[in-house]
């Protein structure tokens, strides 16, 4: 199963990366784009917990580490009431380069 980064900027300018067991994060999040905060934290819950579920359908248990993603992503956007949440990389991408 492929495995995905993603890196994104929050409205203090700070980065951070996520993992993703699988490339459905391109569904749900395109580089460059900006989101509301509470937009992302819904789209990349989504994502997720589908990749979560596809580890689970292909090897039998959940992927924690998908599970870790989400977490933290819902933790750091605590921090963030208001604002956008820009896309700066997703890795691999659709192609397989670093987009």
């Amino acid at each position: 199963m492929p495995e995905l980064t993603f890196a994104v900027r929050w409205p203090d300018g700070r980065q951070t990366s996520h993992y993703s067991p699988s490339l459905v994060i391109h569904d749900f999040l395109t580089v460059g784009a900006r989101y509301p905060v509470s937009d992302f934290v819904g789209r990349t819950s989504e994502a997720l917990a589908i990749a979560s579920e596809r580890v689970h359908a292909k090897y039998g248990f959940a992927c924690t580490s998908a599970m870790q993603s989400e977490q933290a992503i819902a933790q750091e956007a605590q921090s963030y009431p208001a604002g956008e949440v820009e896309i700066v990389a997703i890795q691999p991408g659709l192609d397989g380069s670093p987009a």
